[in-house]
């Protein structure tokens, strides 16, 4: 059996999971299962990502494992995830940090919320940044991760390296990133 096949049937996505269903403006008006906001129907759903710098302006990247449901084997934002039925945009910010990251003793800055739309999807995103110059443990949720000079991440756009909700959030965000 190879191993990509190993992994997908071993590992998966839970789509019975239950996320809200929101408006543009995040207001709760419904739950659906993970299995029904990937499948195409564009139920908005909220999600956390965060920026995860270190003092010398680099940006930490998480490779999505090959088992992933939506861009495998990509590279993306250090953290994303989905806040759960349930649960505060800023409790799953922290929940999702810690199991994907292990990191717990970070300050998180908002930046921004908009709609993000593809094929399968519609996600109501919530972005975060912070900065970071501790141990980084990636779990056994991702392939790994480190960290990208910003040219690099430049570079990188187009190639088909990186997930495009990455691509276009940080263009989104560049004259920020700068700042740091």
């Amino acid at each position: 059996m190879n191993l990509f096949y190993y992994l997908r049937i071993m590992k998966k996505d839970n789509n019975e999971e239950i996320f809200p269903i929101v408006d543009e403006e995040g207001n709760i008006i419904g739950s659906a299962t993970r299995g029904e906001c990937h499948s195409g129907t564009k139920k908005l759903h909220p999600v956390v990502h965060l920026h995860l710098f270190d003092s010398e302006g680099r940006i930490y990247l998480q490779q999505r494992p090959l088992w992933k449901d939506i861009q495998p084997g990509k590279w993306d934002t250090a953290v994303g995830g989905h806040v759960d039925y349930g649960e505060s945009v800023g409790d799953a910010l922290r929940r999702e940090v810690r199991e994907e990251l292990g990191i717990t003793d970070f300050e998180p800055q908002f930046l921004l919320c908009y709609p993000f739309e593809s094929e399968r999807e519609k996600e109501l995103v919530y972005v975060f940044k912070a900065v970071y110059d501790g141990e980084v443990l990636p779990s056994e949720e991702l392939d790994g991760g480190r960290f990208w000079s910003i040219d690099e991440v430049l570079h990188s756009i187009g190639a088909s390296i990186l997930t495009p909700n990455f691509e276009q959030e940080f263009l989104k965000l560049k004259e920020i990133i700068k700042e740091l």
